[in-house]
This record gives C-alpha cells, structure tokens and sequence, in this order.
C-alpha cells in the first residue's frame, strides 16, 4: 500500500506530489499518457503562482524559461496598463508554456521521491475504512490510503465518483494550434491589429523558429470535441473571419476548447479528492486554469500529508472543500463576465465600451487584476486582523526574506516580541523570532500555504488557536 495516488501528471497533480513528498508522504503518479502534451494550452504563472513558486525555492528554475511582463489586457482583454502597488514583491506575469511548467514541475516531484508510472489509465476504484483500490487497464489493481483525481476536465475520477458536475456547456470553440505562415510579419501584425478591434477571440502570433500560435473562433461546436481539428478546417475560419488565411502550413500541434463552465458538487468523497481541472472547468480567458489548480494543490498538499502523518486536527481535510470551491466559484464568474465581454453582439460590446472607461480608474484596475492573479483570496477564518486569512506576501526579515523560511513545508510563527512559544507544536512549526519592521503585526502564524491563520500577542489566545490547524501539542 502506499499512502497516495495521484492520478494525472499535469501542473496540479505534479505540484500535489511535490508537497506530499516534502512530508514524507509515499506518492505514486498516474498518467494514462506515454509521454508528455506539446500542446501549448496554458502560456504564463500569475502572481500567486510566482509567490508559491518562492515559497517553495523554485522560482529561479521558472525565471530561467520565462520572462516577465508587466502589460495590461489580462481581464477580457482590457485595460492598457499593469497596475500600480500590487500587494506582493512578484509585481508581473511570468510568461512560460505549459510543457515547461510541467516539465519543471516533474523534475521536482521526482528529485523529492514521487513515483511516476506513465501508460497507467485508471478504469475503476473503490474504497473503504481503510484506503481506496484502483483499478488499472491492464487488470492490475494499486491499494493506497488516499487517492486524488487530477485528471482533467473529463476526469475519470469523478465520474467513478459520481460527483455531481454542474454548469453550462460549451456554447462557442475556439480553435488553436502552432503552425508556420507564409505571409509576411508586417501584413500579419497589421491585419491580426484590425480583426481584434472586434473580434477579441483572434490572433496569430510569432513564437519564434518560423511558428506562430493561432487562434480563431470555430464555425460552431463539434460533437466529438476530442478530436483535434485539421488545417483546412484552421484555413477556412481563418478566411472567413479575417479575410485570409495568413498561408498557414506545417502545423507543429492542432486543437480546440470550449467555454464550457463547470463545477464539482464535492471536492472529497471519502478518501478520494478532486484538484484542478478535475473539479471545475471554465474558459481560458485571464489565463487562469493552470493557475487555479497549482493554488488547489498547494492549499490540499500539506492537509492530506497531515492526515497520512496522523497530527491532522478533526475538519482539516474538508477544510480543503470549504476553502478552495468558492476561490472556483468566483473564477467562473469571472471568466463568464470575461466572455460576455468578448462578445461580438451590440449589447455586450456597449457593456465592454463602459467597462473599458472604468478600467482608466487606477482602483477598479487593480482590484480586476488582483482577483485574476488570486493575491485576493482570503479564506474565512472569523473576525479579527486584516491579515488573518490572507496570504502573507514576502516580506524583509533581519534574516533574509519570509519566503526563504517556507521552503520545507512547514507551519511558522514569525515572532517580532520574542516572548511566544511553540515548543509543544516545534515537530510541525518554525519559531523565528525577528524584529523586521515590514511586518504590521507583532506576531503572525503562517500555515505550509502562506495564509495568515493567527495574528496577535499573547501567548495563551496563540495556544488556542495553534490546535485549529496544527493538531495536539506532542508529548
């Protein structure tokens, strides 16, 4: 037995065995596929994703393969500027493809010891008191104490589940590939800037090497949505809605996505979780997806490695439902306003037209942009601080930085009176005492994801709290 499957080897299951395995947990990684996806689906980390990158000492290996853009657009294509004081020291996007994330991801989770089994296709499962029993397509069966399904939009997982998935389907497709083109860069530039007046589903773009990534509105929705299209299909919409097809040739990956938007009734049946794709699915639009599942595994990681250790408090594990499905929630209506507003009909254009003025306000920028790089969430934790339940962004210690101390995983009590204690939680939290003036508190428990779970003074009101997250003192 071991103590979790993970089924999927995309940037959620992939994060998710990265922060078991720095717990001690035993992972085994399912992937039905023999090799990894070229398909450029995902392009960039947003903010939050950076600062978990960070937290978790990884964050160079990604700047080596990406760059940084500060530009605006990122909500429905509007706005012409990046906003000013964004709370957090990663102020940027990181532009980087998807096959890299992932790439990096699994070098990660197998420099800390996750077992990836690829050509593993998950049929069937069951459970009970004591694990759950997954059954493979090649007839052997695999035991382990949890299991979690990462597998996608069309998830195996909860569908063996039988977990509710409740929302819209896909009313337009868009399809997308790489391929090269034979017109020249300046014409393509020039009528790629005219279409996208009004057609904001639109482009064709330079990737470098000769390929570029192009994008356009499908003639409608196809009944088999898993068959990628082919290139004359690319050249006719491309014609009919810009006019020509750019001699668009030698395609590199074709496919398609929908707009389909929706989400999973239950994130935990038992001792099976949904993460990502696999519990909520909703357009592309902010560039939200890849991120939205990397938050799912970072928030899930340290709980479920809590509950293989034996310390987890009663609750902890469905505090990952409690926490993480409104955060999805409020990602699909988002990215349902995003659509509307990239509609080409009257009504939704004059609403774009109004929204477009109000994105000119300073405020209403940065508050559209903070809620699609998720630094806003803040989870519910009751009353009190205007810190407490939000993430903690880096801040400058006499040490060094706040995020250089949340490298193994671990609950920490920065500390800038130096009379609190954590001695009977030391096997699970960090004590650092620091008198850094950055920080607008005089102490703050932090848990493994970042988010603030405590903020105050005395030592008695921190003992009470530290059992809600952290378990019985040992001893």
């Amino acid at each position: 037995m071991v103590d979790v499957i993970v089924v999927g080897s995309g940037p959620t299951g992939l994060m998710l065995a990265s922060e078991l395995r720095l717990h001690g947990v035993r992972v085994v990684v399912l992937e039905r596929e023999a090799e990894p996806t070229s398909v450029v689906r995902a392009l960039g980390l947003h903010v939050r994703s950076i600062e978990v990158m960070d937290q978790r000492g990884l964050l160079e290996r990604f700047l080596e393969h990406g760059q940084k853009f500060t530009v605006g657009g990122f909500f429905a294509g509007l706005g012409t500027s990046w906003p000013d004081r964004l709370d957090t020291a990663h102020s940027y996007v990181l532009g980087i493809p998807q096959p890299v994330v992932d790439r990096l991801l699994e070098e990660r989770a197998t420099e800390l010891g996750a077992e990836l089994r690829r050509e593993r296709e998950l049929v069937g499962l069951s459970q009970d008191d004591d694990g759950v029993t997954a059954e493979l397509a090649d007839g052997t069966r695999l035991r382990s104490r949890y299991l979690v399904g990462c597998d996608g939009g069309r998830s195996t997982v909860r569908k063996l589940l039988g977990v509710g998935f409740p929302g819209e389907p896909t009313r337009v497709e868009t399809l997308l590939g790489e391929m090269e083109v034979s017109m020249p860069p300046e014409t393509v530039a020039a009528t790629v800037a005219e279409v996208r007046k009004t057609q904001k589903r639109f482009g064709v773009g330079p990737l470098g090497g000769g390929a570029h990534r192009v994008v356009v509105p499908a003639e409608g929705v196809t009944e088999d949505r898993s068959a990628p299209p082919t290139l004359e299909e690319f050249r006719k919409r491309l014609r009919a809605v810009a006019g020509t097809d750019f001699g668009v040739h030698s395609p590199r990956w074709l496919s398609r996505f929908g707009d389909a938007t929706r989400q999973a009734e239950r994130y935990r049946v038992g001792r099976v979780l949904l993460a990502g794709d696999a519990a909520h699915v909703h357009p592309p639009t902010g560039g939200q997806g890849l991120n939205l599942g990397i938050q799912d595994a970072f928030n899930l990681g340290w709980k479920l490695a809590a509950e293989v250790g034996g310390w987890a408090p009663e609750g902890l594990l469905d505090s990952y439902h409690d926490e993480r499905h409104p955060v999805a929630a409020d990602v699909l209506d988002n990215t349902r306003a995003q659509m509307e507003l990239m509609s080409t009909e009257p009504g939704p254009q004059a609403v774009r037209c109004l929204m477009s003025e109000l994105m000119d306000f300073e405020e209403v920028n940065r508050y559209l942009i903070e809620k699609v790089t998720a630094i806003a969430v803040r989870y519910d934790f009751g009353e009190g601080h205007g810190l407490l339940g939000g993430r903690m962004r880096d801040i400058g210690l006499r040490r060094g930085r706040l995020y250089e101390l949340t490298r193994g995983g671990r609950g920490l009590l920065l500390d800038r009176t130096g009379r609190l204690s954590a001695a009977g939680w030391a096997d699970r939290i960090d004590h650092v005492v620091d008198g850094t003036e950055e920080l607008d508190a005089p102490a703050v428990l932090l848990r493994p994801d970042g988010h603030v779970a405590w903020v105050g003074e005395d030592q008695e009101e921190l003992v009470g709290h530290l059992p809600t997250w952290f378990g019985a003192a040992a001893g």
